[in-house]
């Protein structure tokens, strides 16, 4: 005797409504204003979101996503990349990205050794002001996404 059909189709949609509910639903904005929320605490000027820019996100995403390679696309962008849970919402990754912050002395111009900088230093470059991001799934595990936010100018 096994479970009736309709629960077993019950149980099966409360599973799948349990997994798309878990990936943060982001919008660009949703980058724009994480990005200008550290910028603006270290007094540089706002960032917009520019679809050209998210377009070369989103095409790189696609192409690194599924292997979930960190990889730098080596392109006309500055770029940072984030693997992590679904669930992560772009404060998060871009907070992520700026506690590298700790490790920066401004007076001096330099990283504290050992430690990286180069991901916190993207997001408040003052030179950057259009921006575009870009989440895919990584095919290779199921909890693991690719976020890549590309910079422009550089």
């Amino acid at each position: 005797m096994g479970l009736p059909k309709v629960s077993i189709t019950l149980v099966c949609a409360l599973w799948c409504l349990m997994v798309h509910s878990s990936v943060a639903q982001t919008s660009p904005q949703d980058f724009v204003d994480a990005h200008n929320a550290v910028r603006a605490a270290d007094g540089v000027g706002p960032i917009v979101w520019d679809e050209t820019v998210a377009k070369y996100a989103r095409n790189y995403a696609k192409k690194i996503g599924p292997n979930c390679l960190m990889q730098h696309s080596g392109g006309p962008y500055g770029e940072n990349l984030f693997r992590g849970g679904g669930d992560a919402t772009a404060k998060e990754i871009v907070d992520y990205n700026a506690s590298e912050k700790q490790y920066w002395n401004n007076k001096t111009k330099k990283c504290a050794a050992g430690e990286e900088c180069g991901h916190y230093l993207q997001v408040v470059n003052p030179n950057s002001v259009q921006l575009g991001c870009a989440r895919v799934k990584c095919n290779n595990d199921a909890w693991y996404w690719i976020v890549t936010c590309n910079y422009n100018p550089y």
